[in-house]
């Protein structure tokens, strides 16, 4: 997300009226509730994160222990019993 500059944007009547409320400080837009996207939609990181949960699942399997995992994983045991327990539902 990058920055715009009211001034660009809006017309003279609606930035002064904002300035009335907020002079020179950032302030955020959300987006609609109709143009939200979901979470991972325009990455990758949702397929990396599913690809990364199926591999510790297939590790917990296979006989490692949720301490090693959560080591080799940087993700807490809590994490680790989360995601084994996620993963057992789909």
């Amino acid at each position: 997300m990058g920055y715009k500059k009211a001034i660009d944007l809006l017309p003279h009547h609606l930035l002064v009226a904002v300035q009335q409320y907020i002079d020179g400080e950032y302030i955020y837009i959300p987006r609609k509730a109709e143009s939200k996207l979901p979470w991972g939609t325009n990455t990758d990181t949702r397929d990396l994160v599913k690809a990364r949960n199926r591999e510790i699942l297939g590790k917990r399997l296979a006989g490692c222990s949720v301490g090693e995992l959560a080591q080799h994983y940087f993700l807490s045991e809590k994490a680790i019993y989360k995601i084994i327990n996620a993963s057992k539902k789909e």
